[in-house]
C-alpha cells in the first residue's frame, strides 16, 4: 500500500466511513463496443501510469512532513534520554540518533530530488488527463458529425472548447485519428435507432452515476480526514501548551521533547493536509456530485423526448454533462498544479 494511504488509513482508524453501494459497471450500446474495445488496452496503461505517479507524487509530500518531523524528534531523544551526558552508560551510542536525523533529513532531500527530477507531479497530471479524455471518448463520439469532413483530429476540440489541457493533448487527437473509420462505420444511421438511443442515453447515465458515486466517496473521506487531523492536531497543541505550563515547576528534558516534537508533528500533519487541498476537494466533489444527479436528471428527462422523436434532447443533455465533467477538470488540474514537490 502507498505510504500516503497507510498515513491516511491509520488517521482514519475507527472513523466510520458510510459510502453507498458502488453502482454496476456501464455497459455500452453494442453499436460502441468495437469503439470501447479499440481505445481500451490504451486507457489501461494510462490509468496504470497515473495510478502509479500520482502514489509517487502523494507519498513524496506526505513522506516529507512527516520524516521532517522524525528529524526533529531524533534531534530531542538524546537530551530527553540522557544519553548526551558523558556519565550515562549509553553515552557512546548517543551517535545513533545523530545518525538517523542526518538519514532523515537525507531521505527528505532524497524524496525531493527524484520527485522534481522525475516530474512525479507533472507525469501524474498529464496521465491523468489523457486518460479521462480516451475514457470519454466513445461517449461524446456520438455527438460528432462525421459525415462532414474536419480538419481537427481532436473530437472534443469539434464540440466544445474545455479547456487548454484538452488544447495540449496531441495524443487525444492522434486516438481520435486512429478510430474515426471504425466510429463512422458503427455509427452510421445510429440516431434513426431508438434502441441505440435508449441504450445510448441509459449508458451515459450509468458513467454519471459512477462519477457521482467517486465524488460522494471523496466527500466522505476528505471530511473525516480534516476532522481527525483537527482533533490530533488539538491535542497535540494543548499537550504541548500542558508541556510548556509544567516546565515553569518541573524542570524535566522531557517536558522539552513534548513541546518541541509535538508541535513538529502537528505543523507535518497540517502542512501535508493543506498540500492534498483537503477542503478544497471535499467542497468541490459535493458541488459536483449535486451538479451530476442533475446532470443525470436531464438525460433521463430526455429519453422521453426522443421517444417523440427529437433526439437531439439526448445530444444537448449528455453534451452538458460531458461539459460538466470537463470543467471540473480543468479545476482540478488548476488546483493541484501549484502544489508542486519542491514546495513541501
Amino acid at each position: 500500500m502507498p505510504l500516503h494511504e497507510s498515513v491516511q488509513r491509520l488517521l482514519l482508524l475507527g472513523v466510520p466511513l458510510e459510502r453507498s453501494l458502488a453502482p454496476a459497471e456501464p455497459v455500452p450500446p453494442s453499436r460502441l463496443a468495437p469503439l470501447v474495445a479499440a481505445l481500451a488496452g490504451s486507457y489501461s496503461e494510462l490509468n496504470r501510469r497515473a495510478i502509479h505517479f500520482g502514489h509517487r507524487y502523494r507519498s513524496g509530500y506526505w513522506g516529507i512532513y512527516l520524516l521532517s518531523a522524525l528529524a526533529v524528534l531524533c534531534a530531542v531523544l538524546p537530551l530527553a534520554l540522557g544519553w548526551d551526558g558523558a556519565a550515562h552508560r549509553l553515552h557512546p551510542y548517543a551517535g545513533i540518533w545523530a545518525f538517523s536525523e542526518v538519514v532523515l533529513i537525507g531521505s527528505v532531500s532524497l524524496f525531493y530530488w527524484i520527485g522534481h527530477r522525475r516530474d512525479w507531479q507533472g507525469q501524474w497530471l498529464r496521465a491523468r488527463t489523457t486518460a479521462e479524455l480516451l475514457w470519454y471518448l466513445p461517449v461524446i463520439a456520438p455527438l460528432l458529425d462525421l459525415e462532414v469532413p474536419s480538419s481537427e483530429p481532436n473530437w472534443y476540440l469539434r464540440i466544445f472548447d474545455p479547456g487548454q489541457h484538452v488544447r495540449t493533448a496531441d495524443e487525444i487527437g492522434a486516438h481520435c485519428s486512429r478510430v474515426e473509420p471504425l466510429t463512422r462505420t458503427a455509427l452510421a444511421a445510429a440516431w434513426a435507432d431508438r434502441e441505440f438511443i435508449a441504450s445510448y442515453a441509459r449508458w451515459t447515465m450509468q458513467i454519471l452515476e459512477q462519477q457521482r458515486h467517486y465524488h460522494s466517496a471523496v466527500v466522505i473521506k476528505q471530511h473525516a480526514l480534516q476532522h481527525r487531523v483537527h482533533t490530533v492536531n488539538t491535542a497535540l497543541f494543548g499537550l504541548t501548551a500542558v508541556g510548556a505550563l509544567a516546565h515553569l515547576a518541573v524542570h524535566t528534558l522531557w517536558l522539552s521533547l513534548i513541546t518541541t516534537f509535538f508541535p513538529a508533528l502537528g505543523a507535518s500533519l497540517h502542512g501535508a493536509l493543506a498540500q492534498s487541498e483537503a477542503y478544497r476537494l471535499q467542497t468541490t466533489s459535493h458541488r459536483l456530485a449535486e451538479e451530476l444527479t442533475g446532470a443525470i436528471e436531464r438525460v433521463r428527462d430526455s429519453v422521453a423526448a426522443s421517444a417523440a422523436g427529437d433526439y437531439s434532447a439526448v445530444k444537448i443533455a449528455v453534451e452538458a454533462a460531458i461539459a460538466l465533467i470537463l470543467e471540473e477538470h480543468q479545476d482540478w488540474n488548476l488546483l493541484v498544479r501549484p502544489h508542486r514537490l519542491p514546495l513541501a
